[in-house]
């Protein structure tokens, strides 16, 4: 739905299931749901997470001349998907996996270009469409500098493939879209430095020429057409887990001429270590519970004299937790956006409103708002809702706020 001129709405990753009829099934079952409680009468945007097995179904032209239908009937559109897990993402061990297939590899590249052409036969004209990517693959994969040379030598040129394919299609539909890499902790890329060393030292050496050579066009024009292509979606858990202010990544991102193709509205834990031990032990037993073997929950520590410390997951920092001179911990956490406050610890809530903030004052920066909270179990019982009004109310909250 459209707020403020804003595109805005939750990411279906909430939705188990990886086959398209288990993904399809849950649209059909929350969208309308989500629409009646919201009390929405204008168009209902989706930002569709479609695995690797749901794209090879939903590719076909009876599938999706069906969804097609359906987001007629149902006054909806979809204007951004999540290809960044490309497998299994519930129910199952994810942790450094979710980055597999990485960028280094023609299955995602493939699948990427699938799931784009896909989006170009779903998305609305005059709209332009995106899709968040993993940020090229898991760091600690890579033991030397040597491989992690040889692993973006092809990962670049794998984007850059992605991209031909999108000149493609704007040549043939008219539809703009774009590949929104998602920095994150632990990945290659985690932060606005890495995005940007991500086109100096990688995308515009390597791309111009090629793009050049390959359009016939100046490598002005190439860096123009690589910058449209290629964007970034910041996930504000992500960059505050990294403790980036998010003004000051923006002016990053604008002065590198780097494009925010989407903003992933959600909230990381956040804990502040006390110095006293029997306080230290109750943040200790909150947290233990987030302890939990599905995903990876980095941890970015801050201690006295500014300075971060990285964990590659929660049960690594605990184990230090008694005796560290750290004072806050940022965990990787998606917890509810509406709540800021969790008694003994908090969440990073206050980030989403700065960058709101942001966002209100230069519309440019973006025009694709996604929530992304998929851990309901961390709230208190009596503020526990089912699922379709747990989806509501984080985007009655975000509404709310943009208003």
């Amino acid at each position: 739905m459209e707020v403020k001129g804003f595109h805005l709405t939750y990411c279906s990753n909430i939705h188990p299931g990886e086959s398209w009829e288990a993904t399809f099934e849950n649209l059909k079952k929350y969208i309308s749901e989500v629409k009646d409680r919201l009390n929405v009468d204008q168009p209902f945007g989706i930002g569709l997470r479609l695995s690797h097995e749901a794209s090879l179904v939903l590719e076909k032209a009876k599938q999706l001349t069906e969804f097609k239908n359906w987001l007629k009937s149902e006054n909806a559109y979809v204007f951004t998907l999540n290809g960044f897990p490309y497998g299994d993402f519930h129910r199952t061990t994810v942790k450094d996996q979710v980055h597999f297939p990485d960028w280094t590899t023609t299955d995602r590249r493939d699948y990427t270009i699938r799931s784009f052409k896909i989006l170009a036969e779903l998305l609305p004209d005059g709209m332009d469409g995106g899709i968040s990517t993993s940020p090229i693959s898991y760091r600690h994969w890579f033991k030397s500098e040597s491989a992690l040379k040889a692993g973006m030598e092809t990962a670049t040129q794998h984007l850059l493939e992605v991209v031909a394919e999108l000149i493609d299609i704007k040549n043939l539909t008219g539809k703009s879209l774009h590949l929104d890499i998602e920095p994150e902790p632990d990945g290659i890329l985690e932060n606005s430095d890495e995005m940007v060393w991500l086109f100096s030292d990688w995308l515009l050496p390597i791309g111009k020429p090629w793009l050049a050579e390959k359009l016939n066009i100046s490598e002005e024009k190439a860096e123009e057409v690589l910058k449209d292509h290629i964007q970034v979606c910041y996930d504000v858990c992500h960059f505050a887990i990294v403790y980036e202010k998010p003004a000051d990544t923006f002016s990053k991102f604008e002065k590198a001429g780097i494009k925010i193709g989407k903003i992933q509205i959600s909230a990381a834990l956040e804990a502040l270590i006390p110095e006293e031990p029997q306080a230290r032990d109750l943040v200790k037993v909150k947290l233990l519970p987030f302890e939990e073997s599905t995903y990876l929950h980095q941890v970015v520590a801050r201690k006295k004299d500014g300075s971060l410390q990285s964990y590659s997951d929660l049960p690594e920092a605990l184990k230090i937790l008694d005796n560290t001179n750290e004072e806050e911990w940022r965990i990787h956490f998606h917890v509810p956006v509406f709540l800021d406050n969790y008694g003994a610890l908090a969440s990073t809530q206050d980030q989403i409103s700065i960058v709101l903030n942001e966002i209100l004052k230069d519309p440019s920066l973006t025009n694709h708002l996604e929530v992304e909270t998929y851990t309901w179990e961390v709230l208190p019982e009596d503020t526990r809702l089912s699922l379709g009004e747990s989806i509501s109310r984080e985007l009655a909250w975000v509404i709310e706020k943009l208003n």
